[in-house]
């Protein structure tokens, strides 16, 4: 059993893929391998159930099931995060009951979809929290993109300043930099309380985002030991060094973070990886065509010179 969530946290936790067999169900023998490679690549935590994690396409059986399954293999290794994202305040509680009891150390919440103001998005956090428990660690995702409920900096800190479950701030608004900066500013552990903050949008704007305070990443990126080697060298105060890594990888983070399209990839790449058996996604979802599968294989032998010449201390040709 893992301590609860607090706003010490930090780091990378990697938004853990769902992984199918290719006739669509789950597919547990790749959850095992995936736990082991996403551990392998030292990341301080996990978070299951994301959005990018097709959480919306499962069942209420199969997300429990899901959730039990991915904290035994995971033991008590690093903490593990699950999302809530069913619009049934009855559901979420099950499943926050669930995941805390198998031994998840919070759980993450974004607003109900299509709330059109912020007095309704602070009512129904309130909701939500009074009926998981002020006891459940919460992380308040804020995605407006996906879920159409938009929040400023200044709402968001009445949130953290009426629940201090609220330990927090998954930050994936976009453009949002601004946004990080505020909250950094307000929960900065003097004027008020401090709150974590992690960055998400698929890893594209980390070195901004951590450079104006974030705390960690959590994304799903199928090269997190390369978000965990950035944040380490951010934190250790080598910047440069962090961006050069950083830079690297951009256009295959950029790849992968296509709407619609960048989970594909994404669990393409973990497949050639060997971290899940099939990179198949859920219909309704998409595939690769063979132009897709030559684009990737493209990336990946151009990252993969890239990472060799940086390797053997080759200066890399300018662009």
């Amino acid at each position: 059993m893992n301590l609860p969530l607090d706003a010490s946290a930090k780091g990378v936790f990697t938004i853990a893929a769902t992984p199918f067999t290719d006739d669509g169900d789950l597919d547990w023998p790749s959850v095992d391998s995936l736990v082991e490679f996403y551990l392998q690549c030292s990341v301080q935590g996990l978070t299951i159930l994301g959005m990018m994690g097709e959480a919306q396409k499962l069942s209420d059986e199969e997300s429990a099931e899901l959730t039990r399954y991915f904290l035994r293999r995971v033991n008590g290794r690093v903490p593990v995060i699950v999302g809530l994202s069913n619009p049934g305040t009855s559901n979420l509680v099950r499943l926050s009951k669930i995941a805390m009891d198998a031994g998840a150390c919070g759980v993450m919440v974004a607003p109900l979809s299509g709330l059109k103001t912020e007095t309704q998005i602070v009512t129904y956090f309130a909701d939500v929290i009074a009926a998981l428990g002020e006891k459940v660690p919460v992380v308040y995702q804020d995605y407006p993109q996906s879920t159409q409920a938009d929040i400023s900096a200044q709402t968001f800190v009445k949130i953290v300043d009426a629940h201090p479950s609220v330990v927090m701030f998954k930050h994936e608004d976009c453009p949002g930099l601004k946004k990080l900066t505020q909250i950094r500013k307000a929960c900065d552990g003097v004027t008020r309380r401090y709150i974590s903050i992690l960055v998400g949008n698929g890893g594209l704007y980390v070195p901004q985002e951590l450079a104006r305070g974030a705390d960690g990443i959590m994304t799903g990126f199928a090269y997190p030991e390369m978000l965990v080697s950035v944040s380490a060298l951010f934190a250790a105060g080598r910047h440069d060094e962090a961006e050069d890594l950083f830079d690297l990888y951009l256009p295959l983070v950029r790849h992968e973070q296509q709407p619609g399209f960048g989970l594909a990839v994404r669990k393409e790449i973990l497949r050639r990886r060997g971290a899940i058996r099939s990179a198949a996604v859920r219909p309704p979802g998409p595939k690769l065509d063979p132009v897709d599968v030559a684009e990737l294989d493209r990336l990946l032998s151009r990252l993969k010179t890239r990472l060799t010449q940086r390797a053997n201390g080759r200066r890399l040709a300018v662009a």
